[in-house]
This record gives structure tokens, C-alpha cells and sequence, in this order.
């Protein structure tokens, strides 16, 4: 695909557990069986592809042109089997970064794949993606940004409701998941509807991350929530992006 610019991280195992129940001899924490299950995948891939990836940024605005979008040399297939040759268990994709650009054609929203010249407005790259997996045999996970930089209602209630709408259409119209991954990045400048201004929340109330939540367990049981707010779920990160582990960030399995 010409032009494509797709970021793998491989995501090993050495993320930190977040412990779910303490051993009753008070040897540490002890994994649920999911937390289990996630640490013998041992190494997933992480796909950045998203409208920003034509315009040359990190993250986008909010306003970026939905024609810049039309990948028609996407092949999906080929990132699932590229993956699973290099001994990669699963595959997370950003199905929504801070931008709003919806990589599903959501009914929430008109800043997605469906006012695209791709397909003609028929495509879902998550869709596509999901089926590569399951077609390669590796897990499905996906990345749901809750800041949002193109929604004009960010920053109050009614927002709250459209994530989790969102979130609900991702865990009920792909397939079995088995991570979900939310960013700490939460708030700041953005489009925001055109009202083109700097909004600021509080990330460890805001989102009501306790709802949402149970939501996923009623849907994915089985899906594992990375979180970096203040409710973080069963997994975390390291502490810095730049993939260095300090000392006591050990496995606590064997």
C-alpha cells in the first residue's frame, strides 16, 4: 500500500500484572486465569495505522481530511501472516486514536471509514483485520482511545455515553477479544466540533471507568482491560515508553 506507514511494538510479557487477588500465604499476587493466559501468549504485535498515517503525525488534530483516506492496496491478511511468522500470538489494533478518526464505520459517528473514498464508504479495516487474525490463528485485541479530538461533547457527560456506545459496537461486532487497551494521553488541544480550543478532565473520574468496565465483563469475559488512568485494570505499563523496566518490574510468574 503506497505510502503506508504502520507501527508494530512488539508487546512482551513484561508488562506488570496489576493483582487481582493476594496468595493466602501472602507470596504476592496471584494471576486470574486470564492474566495467565495473557502472560503464555508472550509476545503480540501493536498496529498504529490510522487518517494520521497520511498526514505525517503522531496524532492528529481532529480535522484531518477524510479523503486522505484510501488504502487500496490494504491487505490485512498479509500483516496477520507477516505477524504470526515472526512467532507473534495476537494482534492489538488502534480501532480509534486521539484524533476520533473511527477505523469501523461506527453509527456514532460521521469522522469514520464510511465518508472515505475507500471501498466507497463500504470498508471496516477492523473487520478486515479480525478476519485476518482468526484466518492466521492469532488472537484479537483492540485500542480505544477515550479522548477524543474530533467529538464536539469531550470534556462533558454526553461524551461518556458516545465511548461506551463505541466501545459496546467493538466487543459485539468482532469477535471474541482478548485485550481491550485504553491511553493514558487524556485531554488538551484539539477540533473538537470546530470549537478549536484546549479542554481539560479529570481522567480518574471522569470516564467512570467502574461502569465501563463492567460492561466488558458482561460482554468479553474473557478480555483482559489495559488501562494507564487511575483505575487500571488487569494490566499496566512499565512506566515509560521508552521500553526500559526498572528493577522490581520483575514477572512474578515461573
Amino acid at each position: 500500500m503506497k505510502n503506508l506507514i504502520a507501527t508494530i511494538v512488539l508487546c512482551a510479557s513484561t508488562l506488570t500484572l496489576n493483582a487481582q487477588q493476594l496468595h493466602e500465604e501472602g507470596c504476592g499476587p496471584l494471576p486470574s486465569k486470564n492474566q495467565l493466559r495473557w502472560q503464555e501468549m508472550e509476545m503480540y504485535a501493536f498496529i498504529h495505522y490510522s487518517l494520521n498515517t497520511y498526514t505525517d503525525q503522531e496524532w492528529g488534530f481532529g480535522n484531518e481530511d477524510l479523503k486522505l483516506f484510501n488504502p487500496s492496496d490494504l491487505d490485512c491478511r498479509q500483516w496477520a501472516r507477516v505477524c504470526k511468522q515472526a512467532g507473534m500470538k495476537g494482534i492489538i489494533f488502534t480501532a480509534k486514536h486521539h484524533c476520533g478518526f473511527c477505523m469501523w464505520p461506527s453509527k456514532y459517528t460521521e469522522y469514520s471509514v464510511k465518508n472515505t473514498p475507500w471501498k466507497n464508504g463500504k470498508g471496516d479495516v477492523v473487520r478486515e483485520l479480525a478476519e485476518a487474525c482468526k484466518a492466521e490463528g492469532l488472537e484479537y485485541a483492540v485500542y480505544l482511545s477515550p479522548w477524543d479530538r474530533n467529538h464536539p461533547e469531550y470534556g462533558r457527560p454526553e461524551y461518556v455515553t458516545y465511548f461506551r456506545n463505541q466501545l459496546r459496537e467493538l466487543l459485539t461486532n468482532y469477535g471474541d477479544m482478548f485485550e481491550v487497551w485504553f491511553d493514558g494521553a487524556n485531554g488538551g488541544d484539539g477540533w473538537y466540533g470546530g470549537a478549536n480550543e484546549r479542554r481539560q478532565i479529570d481522567r480518574t473520574t471522569y470516564y467512570e471507568w467502574p461502569e465501563t468496565y463492567r460492561m466488558i465483563r458482561e460482554l468479553q469475559p474473557k478480555c483482559l482491560i489495559w488501562n494507564d488512568g487511575s483505575d487500571r485494570g488487569d494490566l499496566r505499563w512499565v512506566g515509560t515508553e521508552a521500553g526500559n523496566i526498572g528493577e522490581t518490574n520483575w514477572s512474578l510468574l515461573n
